[in-house]
This record gives C-alpha cells, sequence and structure tokens, in this order.
C-alpha cells in the first residue's frame, strides 16, 4: 500500500523546491497535483518569475489552460528551441481539465534540456488526482520534480498560519485564530487572502489580530460563533450555548451543522484524551506528560488551547466523556438525514446541546 504523504512532509518538499528555484536549479518538467492550490501556484508563480528575465518571458514563456489545449498541442510547444535565451518554459494550468494527459508521456518520458514544461493538477476539481500508476506519472517522477500538494487538517494548520502570519510582521489571538479557521476552513489560499485583506485593513500599529479585527474586516460575528459555543458548552453554560445555536438555527447556510458538530467532536475528543492522561497518572502512577507531550497526545493546537482543556477537564468525567462522544456520533448521522425524526439542522443542534448538558 502506498504511503500517505503528511501535510508537514508537502511542506518540507515545498520549501526544499523554493530553495532550488532560488539558487536557480530547475527541473525540466514540474508535475505539481494535489488537493491544495495554494502551495501548487505558489510553485508555479515563482517559476514563471525566475526562469526567465522579464525581456526573455515575451519570446520564451508561454501559458495554455487543459480546457483550452489537448496533449499533442502542449508537447509540439514543449519540443521548440528557446529564442535568444537558455530556457523556453511552457506553463500548463487547470491540468486537470486535459483530457488523456496520460499522452503527454510521449513528451515526458525524453524531455529536452532546453525548456521547463510545468503542469499545475489541481485535484479538487476533478475530485480525483492523478494515476500514480501510469507511465506518464512515472516518466515525471524519473525525469523531473513531483509535487504532491496536502491540505491539512484543522489540527495541522495552525502552526504553518502562524508562521505565515509572523512572516507579515504579525502575530495572531487564539481566539482570532478559530474564527479565521471557522470562516474560511482549510482552503490556504482562501487563508492567505483574507490575511492579505487583514494586513491592508488593520492601523500600521497595530501587530496582533485579534477578535475584533476579524469581526470587523472578515465579518464573523465574534460572539456566535463555533468557538463561543464550544467554549460554552466546555463550560457547561446551557444559556449562552443555547442562545449561540438559536443564532445558528436561523442561518443554517453560514453556520451548517455538519462543521459545528465536527468541532464539537473535536473538542470532547480532546478531553476524552486529556482524562485518560489524567487517569494513567492517577491509578497506574505514570508521571503526566510534559505539556510539550500533552500537546501533540491531545492535538491542541497551542499552549492556550490546552490551558482551555485544563481549566474545563474537571467538569467532565471519563462516563460523561464517553457519552457525549456517543451522542455526537449519533447526531451526526442525523445531520446528515439517517433516522433525523424530521426534524432541521437548528432543531437537531439544540436537542444535541440539551442531551450533553443533561449528562
Amino acid at each position: 500500500m502506498a504511503k500517505t504523504l503528511k501535510f508537514s512532509e508537502a511542506l518540507a518538499n515545498y520549501s526544499a523546491i523554493m530553495k532550488d528555484i532560488a539558487e536557480r536549479r530547475f527541473a525540466p518538467i514540474y508535475l505539481l497535483a494535489g488537493d491544495e492550490g495554494y502551495f501548487i501556484d505558489a510553485i508555479a508563480n515563482r517559476l514563471a518569475d525566475t526562469i526567465l528575465n522579464e525581456a526573455e518571458r515575451s519570446f520564451n514563456q508561454v501559458v495554455v489552460y487543459g480546457a483550452d489545449s489537448d496533449t499533442g498541442k502542449i508537447v509540439m510547444l514543449s519540443r521548440q528551441l528557446p529564442m535568444m535565451g537558455s530556457y523556453q518554459v511552457v506553463i500548463v494550468r487547470e491540468a486537470q481539465h486535459l483530457q488523456k494527459i496520460e499522452n503527454l508521456v510521449h513528451y515526458t518520458s525524453s524531455p529536452q534540456s532546453s525548456t521547463i514544461l510545468i503542469i499545475c493538477y489541481k485535484n479538487k476539481e476533478q475530485g480525483r488526482g492523478i494515476d500514480k500508476r501510469t507511465a506518464f506519472y512515472k516518466s515525471c517522477v524519473k525525469s523531473g520534480c513531483v509535487f504532491e500538494s496536502i491540505r491539512p487538517r484543522d489540527y495541522e494548520i495552525d502552526q504553518w498560519l502562524s508562521s505565515y502570519i509572523t512572516s507579515c510582521g504579525l502575530s495572531i489571538q487564539p481566539k482570532a485564530m478559530a474564527m479565521l479557521k471557522e470562516c474560511v476552513g482549510m482552503d490556504i489560499s482562501r487563508v492567505v487572502t483574507e490575511i492579505d485583506k487583514l494586513k491592508i485593513s488593520i492601523s500600521p500599529n497595530d501587530k496582533v489580530i485579534t477578535d475584533n479585527h476579524i469581526e470587523q474586516f472578515i465579518g464573523v460575528s465574534k460572539e456566535f460563533n463555533c468557538f463561543e459555543l464550544n467554549d460554552a458548552v466546555m463550560k457547561r453554560d446551557m444559556g449562552r450555548a443555547m442562545r449561540i445555536a438559536d443564532h445558528f438555527a436561523h442561518n443554517p447556510k453560514g453556520y451548517p451543522i455538519t462543521q459545528t458538530i465536527m468541532l464539537l467532536f473535536g473538542q470532547f475528543q480532546q478531553l476524552f484524551l486529556l482524562n485518560y492522561y489524567m487517569w494513567q497518572s492517577r491509578k497506574r502512577g505514570i508521571p503526566m506528560p510534559s505539556d510539550m507531550e500533552l500537546m501533540a497526545g491531545v492535538r491542541a493546537n497551542n499552549p492556550f488551547a490546552l490551558k482551555e482543556l485544563k481549566a474545563n477537564i474537571g467538569r467532565w468525567n471519563g462516563p460523561q466523556l464517553f457519552r457525549v462522544l456517543g451522542l455526537i456520533r449519533e447526531y451526526d448521522a442525523k445531520s446528515k438525514g439517517i433516522n433525523d425524526g424530521g426534524l432541521d439542522s437548528g432543531e437537531l443542534l439544540k436537542e444535541l446541546l440539551l442531551k450533553i448538558f443533561m449528562q
């Protein structure tokens, strides 16, 4: 079975490719594929801006789009010789729309040293990736550079996002981070767009992105959001939780129940794991792991998140947490139409919360 690439490994590969480009070590073929478009575009754009100077690009750089081209044309373009320069650059954008992409093997099996072919294939558009069993894919691996762009999971994005924000000369509060992710999701291209918007919008004297900035410039309520709902449930604040749930019920498209349930499950799963570590320490005499070890073990994104878990763990015992996880799984199925009793998403969420508070 093929090994599944991790987001951290994809980031390391991305950094290595960007370093090679900066040092002008180019491969004859770049196959950039995956479900996270940001890194694909970033590599392709860096290559487009680096390989040739501005004057050379007019003669030796061509961009085609998968929906408007065919493999025969791309092979022909790739076999041409550069005019008054060392390289010819052929960039295939949206290659996921290219018919019979595997026919590019007629070129990729024997590429020219004077041509750099860049193929941008975003899996998300088609719902499938490139078949790694094909001669085309294998020839790209053998003769060029293949990059697989991975979309991060919720617990994986924080470190990269914090690093990116730091590179912009800013930092971000944990609540603001949660609100940003809730609004944008795991689509890094959208996240970067929103951060760039914040860089322009906030005062030059403001170096910390706060929940007020997210509310003002991105449009996420700092009172009615999944972060606040999770906080209210963890603290057993039924009144606040039900007010937020009522707000969600009036705007189901803005607050999809599947996302709300996923985040609730993640929070209670973290509490369950923390409770297990505490049980091990208490019953078996095993020392509690360090905070860094706990963060990794419970998949807490940052020290603030771990601090919140520790503050709330005393409100829930092991059997309660086990039952709550079962309830969330049950209502996850109901939210997808399985034995939902005819209830809409708002009613299902309120019913779930009441049952959680009864534990």
